[in-house]
């Protein structure tokens, strides 16, 4: 006679815990990082003219997914009231009830405590900027109550970065930096406008506000002006900091990727936006492409 199987041990609650929590982070999502990596690495080649310090480097690489997710985490706490009456978000881990708001507090707070640790092996200028950091990215989430720009906000929090990494490098945040800071500020409202695209009917439904709300039906138009002005704020860019060619091929390439999200999403429907958004990631590469390439291929100047 066989013995009766064994049934099987239950997991550790740890365990069962992990996919809800790498949700909650977006870590099967990895766009978003890439969207906030790009313009902190533009930022710190620029700053060092070159080959940024890999320690600076890895610090702030470790610190831009740090606080990437932990943005997500505060945004879901933020958004619980709005989240399960959204098609695209209902399933996220605090609206669908897999994750207690408490519990996603505790790891907001603990993601930005290692991203602080991590700021604290810079210097006291870029540690001071990451307060104000801290703060953009701690109260953008609530700002869909309030306001029809909280893509803007999203730019300023998003962009914050660039400020921190010229001061890690040189110390000091020049006027390269906050034109640099600019750039960035048009591209995340406008490619965060595209996401707003995806959920405006939801929104409207549920209460939020957002650009695409704003813009109503002449919200292609205003796109376009929004990226216009991240394109002609780049070429200025480009200008002041003595970039060649290389530079300005990889911000053509970067148009050409703008032009095919509007080709995409001229009809508005939300799967077609939403492609739109995830587009600009290689927006970004492009990007950064250019100005790595352009800084490796000046003339090196031979030491005396």
């Amino acid at each position: 006679m066989s013995e009766p199987a064994t049934p099987p041990r239950p997991l550790p609650v740890w365990r069962e815990r992990l996919p809800h929590y790498w949700q909650l982070i977006r870590g099967d999502r990895p766009v978003g990082t890439l969207l906030l990596l790009w313009p902190t690495w533009w930022a710190l080649w620029l700053a060092a003219d070159g080959v940024p310090p890999w320690s600076t480097w890895l610090i702030f690489s470790l610190g831009v997914w740090l606080t990437r997710s932990a943005g997500c985490v505060i945004n879901d706490y933020a958004d619980r009231w709005l989240d399960p009456q959204v098609e695209r978000t209902r399933g996220r881990p605090i609206a669908s009830g897999a994750v207690s708001p408490r519990e996603a507090l505790a790891v907001f707070v603990v993601m930005m405590a290692v991203a602080f640790g991590l700021v604290c092996l810079t210097n006291r200028l870029t540690i001071s900027l990451s307060v104000v950091g801290a703060f953009l990215a701690a109260s953008y989430p609530f700002l869909k109550r309030y306001t029809y720009l909280p893509q803007v906000y999203l730019g300023l929090a998003f962009g914050w970065g660039i400020p921190m990494a010229f001061a890690a490098v040189q110390n000091t945040v020049p006027p390269l930096a906050w034109l640099l800071f600019l750039g960035n500020l048009l591209w995340t409202t406008g490619y965060d406008t595209w996401y707003a695209m995806v959920d405006r009917r939801d929104d409207i439904r549920a209460g939020a506000k957002s650009t695409a709300i704003l813009f109503g039906d002449a919200d292609l138009i205003a796109q376009a002006v929004i990226y216009g002005g991240f394109l002609v704020t780049m070429i200025l860019l480009g200008r002041r900091a003595g970039l060649g060619m290389n530079y300005f091929v990889g911000l053509t390439v970067a148009a050409g990727f703008v032009v095919h999200q509007f080709v995409k999403a001229r009809d508005r429907r939300r799967e077609h936006c939403f492609e739109a958004f995830l587009n600009n990631q290689w927006v970004g590469l492009a990007v950064f492409a250019g100005i790595v390439l352009d800084l490796l291929a000046r003339p090196t100047v031979a030491a005396a």
